[in-house]
């Protein structure tokens, strides 16, 4: 069975791509969200191995879904993707995200690492 992956992303060019390349060369099964908000209501309906968040979003952005997961779910792993630089990245990772990648992002990179954080289960410390 697939590992399922939410990945939330308001770009909906950068969503579609990424969510194909996961699925077709990760073997990943990912459900998409537009924005945190769609994000948050599909992680209250189903489960999920992993979760990537892009951080500048409307509605709810990804350090309050990063917040919010790490709350209720510590143990599920989250990626966030930025575009915004290294006090972002901080912040992301104060707010204990597993691992932040930069955007554009190197989808072979992702895939490395979404492989490597769902086998040791979260906290990869990147």
């Amino acid at each position: 069975m697939p590992r399922k992956i939410l990945l939330i992303e308001d770009d909906d060019n950068l969503r579609s791509q990424l969510a194909e390349y996961l699925s077709l060369k990760g073997g990943f099964q990912v459900e998409e969200a537009e924005d945190g908000l769609k994000g948050l209501e599909k992680l209250k309906k189903e489960p999920f191995d992993l979760v990537i968040t892009d951080i500048t979003m409307p509605y709810i952005s990804g350090i309050g879904i990063i917040t919010v997961l790490k709350r209720e779910n510590p143990d599920i792993p989250v990626v966030a993707i930025t575009g915004y630089g290294a006090e972002v990245e901080s912040l992301a990772q104060e707010k204990e995200a597993d691992a932040v990648l930069p955007k554009p992002i190197e989808t072979e990179k992702m895939i490395k690492l979404l492989e490597e954080l769902l086998s040791k289960g979260g906290k990869d410390g990147s």
